[in-house]
């Protein structure tokens, strides 16, 4: 963690988080700053690289996409070519939405959105089980996601 971050700047990442589109002006009132010291504390937390970017919510359902799953995926060997190799293929396919090396039965989880069941099994026959590091795949189909924008900043009541 930034140990130079304090309590007005966990403020404002809780409020870009919950809301990246605020104007400077919004921001500073909810932070009980002036605007031109909000932008530059703005400013320095992008500068620091703790805030990395603004993103866009889509509707996956407005983009024809039917469903989404979660696919564990074992490998056959555990080197570090082979898990970088899986990683950055699976990043490349266009239905991943991310890709988690975890720990556990399976090496990775692989979350993707496809426009349909047969969609979803090209995708896994196709991208995922052709590559030489693939032992096997086990796919969860999620009925229903939930997204929290954002981490949790906890540490700023402790500050």
């Amino acid at each position: 963690m930034n140990s130079t971050l304090d309590r007005i700047d966990f403020k404002i990442l809780d409020a870009l988080q919950k809301d990246g589109r605020l104007s400077n002006k919004e921001l500073a009132a909810l932070v009980h700053l002036s605007p031109s010291s909000c932008w530059e504390r703005v400013r320095q937390l992008r500068e620091q690289g703790v805030l990395k970017g603004f993103h866009a919510t889509v509707d996956e359902k407005a983009l024809g996409i039917g469903l989404e799953a979660m696919i564990g995926v074992s490998l056959k060997r555990h080197t570090r070519e082979a898990v970088e190799s899986f990683r950055d293929h699976a990043l490349r396919v266009d239905e991943v939405l991310a890709v988690y090396h975890v720990t556990g039965g399976k090496d990775f989880l692989v979350h993707v959105a496809a426009r349909d069941a047969e969609h979803l099994r090209d995708l896994a026959l196709e991208a995922l089980t052709t590559r030489p590091e693939v032992a096997n795949l086990e796919t969860s189909l999620i009925f229903q996601g939930d997204r929290k924008a954002g981490l949790p900043i906890l540490v700023a009541e402790e500050l």
